[in-house]
């Protein structure tokens, strides 16, 4: 009805799309609708797209179980998976879906995103790392027999060339 609104007052098709979020190819058959049958053409023309399987209160079960975390959902590690997100819908609705499709859920209807875990040990000994980067490294690095200084020279300090 909103697009309805803006035909009216003359507006854009491409206007109607971008203030509406909507594809520009969904704002031409708004418009073509319009054109002739007026707003009353509109209300017949639907929403987008399929309709959801899920309502939006099977979502919010959906949503409560995955906020209890995956230990109490019966999964081994505290960490979410698609496929486990997957089949926690599955159980609590009898829908099932794609990973792929569990992601669009996930991001666009519940308003998750993806996290990725810390890279690093919980036993991790900050103090101890410094100590050996200060220490260990350095002899490491330099290598076996690298206390003395260094030989730029191409031959071998004992062979004939360089007794000349």
């Amino acid at each position: 009805m909103q697009a309805a609104e803006m035909f009216d007052r003359g507006e854009r098709q491409v206007d109607v799309a971008t203030a509406l979020g909507v594809s520009q190819q969904t704002a031409s058959r708004w418009h073509r609708a319009w054109s002739t049958g007026g707003a009353g053409a509109l209300t017949g023309a639907g929403r987008a797209g399929r309709i959801p399987k899920l309502s939006d209160e099977q979502l919010c079960e959906i949503e409560t179980e995955l906020l209890k975390g995956p230990r109490a959902g019966g999964f081994p590690t505290e960490m979410w998976t698609l496929a486990r997100v997957t089949e926690v819908i599955e159980r609590l609705t009898g829908v099932r879906y794609s990973q792929s499709q569990t992601w669009v859920i996930l991001r666009q209807r519940l308003g998750w995103s993806r996290q990725r875990p810390a890279r690093r040990a919980v036993e991790r000994d900050e103090a101890a790392i410094e100590e050996w980067v200060k220490t260990e490294w350095p002899r490491i690095k330099r290598g076996p027999g690298a206390e003395g200084p260094g030989s730029v020279s191409k031959t071998r300090a004992d062979s004939p060339c360089s007794r000349q």
